[in-house]
């Protein structure tokens, strides 16, 4: 389909929260609301939507972030990937932008499945499915993904490397304040021009340390986390001596221990994303060099991985 006006727009809401998801674009989001109808996270428009990039937030199957020159190693097989970056990498997995099926759809809960076996141009080269469910009620907005292997060869070439993640880009902006970000995240990693991380995870400097609330303001992330305890938080919250007045107003994830990592990433619109990741970037390749810590997975036939995120505001939104 080309038109995206002409898209699928599946809308559930709770008496906190409206969601917006379509289905045939990686059943992406397409809009977080509060009942008020602030946005919660980044708001977009339908009609400027061409792919998952530009929603408010999209699936990452059967891998989160980078691969380094969309190549690796595993299990004695060497795995050439399509690349789909400028910069010669495979990104976000191969589900974003494709169609999904709704499986089920109330009020309050929709769930779409995936199965890279209906896809002639896979760009993965083991047979998997992908479930998202999205479930609203009261303040929170539960987000949980699976990855199944569904490959049919024999062992050993039927064993696949996995990863998910979602991708979430929050709005900053609340009555022109920008809020303050807090997460436990002791490690991270340095990384080179394409943001691919050198070696392992190391503790993270001042400057990258959000363990005490820290305001984003004109800074530039594109940063990883792990030792992450698997909860984020945003703070709206006048600066000290403004006379500013703004009722408490916050934003909390909480992710299963699946999502070991966390993304930080400031987005050029503004908005900021803060993505629950199940392995480092590039993970594939530190761990075939022997770099541990970067929580690569493996899956045999019928075997799943799978996490749930919790969106929860809190306050007066």
């Amino acid at each position: 389909m080309t038109a995206s006006t002409a898209w699928q727009v599946e809308t559930i809401s709770s008496p906190a929260l409206t969601l917006d998801i379509l289905p045939e674009m990686g059943a992406s989001i397409l809009n977080l609301r509060a009942a008020s109808g602030r946005p919660v996270m980044r708001p977009v428009a339908l009609e400027n939507v061409q792919t998952s990039s530009q929603c408010a937030c999209f699936t990452l199957l059967p891998y989160s972030n980078r691969i380094r020159d969309a190549h690796f190693a595993f299990a004695g097989q060497d795995v050439q990937l399509r690349p789909n970056t400028k910069d010669g990498l495979a990104q976000h997995g191969d589900v974003r932008n494709r169609p999904w099926t709704v499986m089920r759809a109330s009020s309050s809960h929709l769930i779409c499945d995936f199965d890279s076996r209906d896809v002639t141009d896979v760009n993965w080269p083991w047979a998997f499915s992908g479930r998202v469910e999205y479930r609203l009620h009261g303040p929170h907005l539960d987000i949980s993904v699976t990855l199944t292997n569904l490959d049919s060869r024999p062992l050993p070439a039927a064993e696949m490397p996995a990863g998910l993640g979602l991708h979430p880009y929050f709005a900053r902006l609340q009555d022109g304040l920008d809020p303050l970000l807090t997460f436990d995240g002791a490690l991270t990693y340095d990384t080179d021009e394409r943001n691919l991380p050198l070696g392992g995870a190391r503790p993270v400097q001042p400057s990258e340390d959000f363990r005490t609330p820290t305001a984003v303001g004109t800074q530039t992330i594109d940063r990883v986390y792990t030792a992450w305890d698997g909860i984020a938080r945003l703070d709206w919250q006048p600066q000290a001596g403004s006379d500013q007045t703004l009722p408490h107003r916050a934003l909390i994830l909480t992710a299963d221990n699946v999502f070991s990592h966390l993304v930080v990433f400031t987005a050029p619109d503004g908005s900021l994303a803060l993505e629950p990741v199940s392995h480092a970037t590039d993970a594939f390749n530190l761990a075939a060099r022997g770099i541990g810590g970067t929580d690569m997975k493996t899956l045999l036939p019928g075997q799943s991985l799978a996490g749930t995120l919790r969106v929860t505001v809190e306050g007066e939104w």
